[in-house]
């Protein structure tokens, strides 16, 4: 077995940085397309169109879907949780916040992710540096929500809390798929079933729901968001991850965290005309020294700095 990468080399940054860039995009995509699309066609689009690509990126390389029902039910399980259920938590928040914002917010699935964890497996509990990372990022999202939220209650505010449930179940679903490892399902396999299996599930509701066929055809900006977000935020997205997950590691992934939000807000700022506040950037400021803490490198660094000197002047 090929040891897993602890320090990335300069193609893994690469990649890793263009992905940020990939799934911040996916926020502009998002509040493009939301002008002229509800929420749930959008992402009906979305997972659909992606799930187009990725089934041919599986035949182009000869590999196929499992037909076991275990695993499609697994997909389901998947799909619901990473895709259906976020995505359209995600681009409702996006009707009346900005999409940097909403970035940010996504940011915090790290910290859901750590609690969830300590809740459902055995072998990933709280340690005190993640207590306090948790504890850190979350005085960082009271911050960015203010005292709006005591003021009775408003879009904005329920927005943020949707943006937030949409990263809480992302954190649900990066503690289910670990199943797909005992099932013998591979990552890219994964991603393909995943998208394929809320592109089901999502059919029904869309035509009962929003029943695109009656809304005015969107223009072509809205049409190129929607391809956007499916072909590089999504389809291409998923390469890219299971790419790095495969050499550099899930730690050094969850670096990506740190990024997303910087490219969501230069997009918005440089093509939606979008203005965060500073209580915004504050948050992110304690959202990122939360998840520095979960972590972790960041204080092992200084630690063994604070060693080396101490050796020194010894």
């Amino acid at each position: 077995m090929t040891p897993v990468n602890r320090s990335m080399s300069l193609l893994e940054w690469s990649l890793l940085i263009t992905l940020s860039v990939l799934w911040g995009g996916s926020f502009f995509f998002n509040g493009v397309a939301v002008r002229e699309l509800p929420p749930l066609t959008l992402v009906f689009l979305r997972v659909g169109l992606a799930a187009i690509l990725l089934n041919l990126v599986l035949l182009a390389t000869g590999q196929r879907l499992p037909r076991e029902r275990r695993a499609w039910a697994a997909f389901f399980g998947m799909g619901f949780l990473n895709n259906a259920l976020p995505f359209t938590l995600i681009v409702w928040g996006q009707k009346e916040i900005a999409s940097g914002l909403a970035a940010i917010l996504n940011a915090t699935t790290p910290l859901f992710t750590v609690l969830v964890a300590h809740a459902f497996t055995h072998d990933e509990k709280l340690s005190s540096g993640r207590v306090a990372g948790v504890a850190i990022g979350f005085a960082g999202v009271v911050v960015m929500i203010g005292p709006a939220a005591l003021e009775g209650v408003q879009l904005t505010v329920l927005a943020q809390l949707a943006c937030l449930a949409g990263a809480l179940s992302y954190a649900f679903a990066g503690v289910y798929g670990r199943r797909f490892r005992a099932l013998g399902v591979s990552p890219m396999m994964t991603a393909t079933g995943q998208v394929t299996a809320s592109t089901a599930m999502l059919i029904p509701v869309v035509a009962m729901i929003d029943q695109p066929w009656t809304l005015v055809f969107p223009s072509m900006a809205v049409w190129s968001a929607v391809f956007g977000v499916a072909t590089l935020s999504t389809a291409l997205g998923y390469i890219l991850y299971f790419r790095i997950l495969a050499t550099a590691g899930a730690t050094n992934l969850l670096l990506v965290t740190f990024l997303i939000p910087v490219s969501a807000i230069l997009l918005g700022s440089l093509v939606l005309g979008e203005r965060l506040s500073p209580q915004h950037f504050a948050g992110m400021a304690l959202i990122g020294a939360g998840l520095a803490a979960i972590d972790g490198r960041l204080f092992r660094g200084f630690r063994k700095r604070g060693a080396l000197s101490s050796s020194q002047s010894d």
